[in-house]
């Protein structure tokens, strides 16, 4: 995590960083990680957590309250009564609206916390499925930025969990005795993210290394050798472009 922070700017001197915790193991460790260098860092920076109820978690979230006011970490639990609304209204809504209306809610949640940075918990297992999903299903290559700012430039938005995968938020979140409340939509199946998931399950078994091939990857582009017309070099001369192609071929 430190070293995602340092290569993207994450952190800065002054910050007040608030924590998206959705319950899971992902969040939690994100947290924990980051009360952790906030004692160790060079530079100060203040951390503070909340949760936006959706009506989604599968078991109350008090157990979750008490944990982290037995840590001492500053917590708003925020009953978002608009999602509520939505789950009567439109209970097959998708992931979509789900999302905008819990964007929504968070910009409200920080803003009273006085907090100028968010964070949130996606993991290397995000980076890389959200990098397939958009290149098979919407045809684009892209994926979650690590840092971004919010529509308004009001936040700006970190993710310090890019490089870390989701075997270590498990087996951490656990030897911490950590409550972890996990939200429905992580148990459906039949999902495109399911699918991805259970494709990462069966080729990791021969290639452990596939996440951090992929990661690599998003941090090493060669646009000229894709198919966007805007960053074809238009130095390279027709044969050695025709040679390229070739020979692989003839051989």
């Amino acid at each position: 995590m430190g070293e995602a922070i340092h290569r993207f700017d994450m952190i800065r001197d002054g910050d007040r960083i608030a924590v998206g915790l959705s319950g899971g193991k992902d969040s939690v460790t994100l947290l924990e990680a980051l009360l952790l260098l906030q004692k160790r860092a060079p530079i100060s920076f203040s951390v503070c957590a909340f949760t936006i109820e959706q009506g989604k978690f599968l078991s109350p979230i008090q157990p979750f309250g008490e944990y982290l006011k037995a840590r001492g970490v500053d917590w708003t639990y925020f009953h978002d009564d608009a999602s509520f609304t939505l789950l009567d209204e439109q209970p097959d809504h998708g992931c979509d609206m789900c999302s905008r209306y819990r964007r929504r809610a968070v910009y409200e949640v920080v803003r009273e916390l006085g907090a100028n940075t968010i964070a949130f918990g996606h993991t290397a297992d995000d980076f890389c499925e959200s990098f397939l999903r958009n290149a098979m299903f919407t045809g684009r290559l892209s994926a979650l930025p690590p840092v971004t700012w919010s529509a308004k430039k009001e936040f700006r938005l970190i993710r310090p969990l890019v490089y870390v995968t989701e075997d270590i938020t498990t087996a951490y979140a656990a030897s911490l005795s950590a409550p972890v409340i996990p939200c429905g939509c992580s148990q459906k199946t039949g999902t495109v993210r399911r699918t991805l998931r259970d494709f990462f399950g069966e080729m990791e078994k021969e290639h452990p290394r596939l996440k951090e091939s992929l990661l690599a990857a998003m941090g090493n582009i060669n646009p000229d050798r894709l198919l966007d017309p805007r960053f074809r070099n238009a130095d390279a001369t027709d044969a050695e472009t025709a040679g390229e192609v070739l020979l692989p071929i003839l051989k």
